[in-house]
């Protein structure tokens, strides 16, 4: 049997090559970047460090990296089933193989994958570029968030401002496009985007339809004001999901992409709500407002899988 590949990541295009050695035989200790000088290379040996550090089994591992001269190269495993931008918006035929329940299973899977980035790390990890592309899909269609090329790490609390906005158009939060600052609401907007891209099947900016429809956002905001739920299901959604379950997912998408980043709810609470199937849709619209109680708050460490 030949070993499993790995993928290199090179300025966010990936390449499929074969693994020299068996996964077993690959450190688990962070790569060693201890020789590398100079304040870019420094920067890049902090993020590089933290990140080789990350142990969770919705986030693609990172295994090792590659500098030479001005060029960047991380390593990370294969996971092979594709992205889900290819499922959302590739040819799959008139009915996509990915049901509400898998839909919800992968937003699920990357929420948890973000709130370790958020929350189980010190200093957090801010993605800086959720997108469906960035969502790998193994055999059972669970999500492995990837491409941590632009990832800051940022010290609890705190704000980071960049004046160079990094992302992918569509995706980008306001304030951060506008002023270049940046924290975990930037993720949290991304995310709300991708779950209206995966309810949808639609792109998140799609230059081929009316102007009022171009921005997945607006058009959904404006759908769900006039309470037209059902238009925003994607058609090739064999089976559609109950009018709560739908109800929810919007909610939730909607709380994401507040212009207002301080109402964003935290990821953790986000899990939270996308979860919890027993509650009135009064009820989802409190809870967007109020953090949950300890009780019922999603902990990023105890998910987290060190081991594998």
């Amino acid at each position: 049997m030949s070993p499993p590949p790995f993928a290199v990541v090179v300025s966010g295009a990936n390449f499929r090559l074969p693994l020299p050695t068996p996964p077993r035989s690959c450190p688990a200790r962070p790569p060693d970047v201890s020789h590398l000088g100079g304040q870019a290379e420094k920067e890049f040996k902090v993020e590089v460090g933290a990140i080789g550090r990350v142990r969770h089994k919705n986030l693609v591992r990172l295994l090792g990296y590659c500098v030479e001269g001005a060029h960047r190269m991380l390593v990370y495993e294969y996971v092979d089933n594709g992205n889900l931008d290819q499922w959302l918006h590739g040819d799959v035929g008139e009915v996509s193989p990915l049901t509400w329940d898998i839909r919800m299973n992968i937003l699920l899977g990357t929420a948890k994958g973000l709130v370790y980035l958020h929350e189980g790390l010190e200093p957090k990890v801010v993605h800086r570029d959720v997108k469906s592309s960035n969502i790998l899909l193994d055999a059972q269609w669970n999500a492995k968030v990837s491409d941590f090329g632009l990832a800051k790490l940022i010290c609890s609390e705190k704000t980071y401002v960049t004046t160079r906005v990094m992302g992918t158009f569509g995706y980008v939060a306001p304030e951060y496009a506008s002023t270049g600052m940046l924290n975990e609401k930037s993720d949290i907007y991304s995310f709300g985007v991708l779950i209206m891209e995966i309810i949808s099947g639609r792109a998140p900016v799609d230059n081929t339809r009316t102007p009022r429809e171009v921005s997945l956002v607006e058009w959904l905001r404006t759908l769900v004001r006039d309470r037209k739920f059902e238009q925003v299901i994607d058609p090739k959604m064999a089976e559609k999901p109950s009018p709560k379950a739908l109800k929810r997912a919007l909610l939730v998408a909607l709380q994401c992409v507040d212009p207002d980043a301080q109402r964003r709810p935290k990821m953790g609470h986000v899990i939270h709500m996308l979860e919890v199937e027993d509650l009135s849709f009064r009820e989802e619209r409190k809870l967007g407002r109020e953090p949950a109680g300890k009780s019922d708050r999603y902990n990023p460490r105890e998910e987290a899988n060190f081991g594998k």
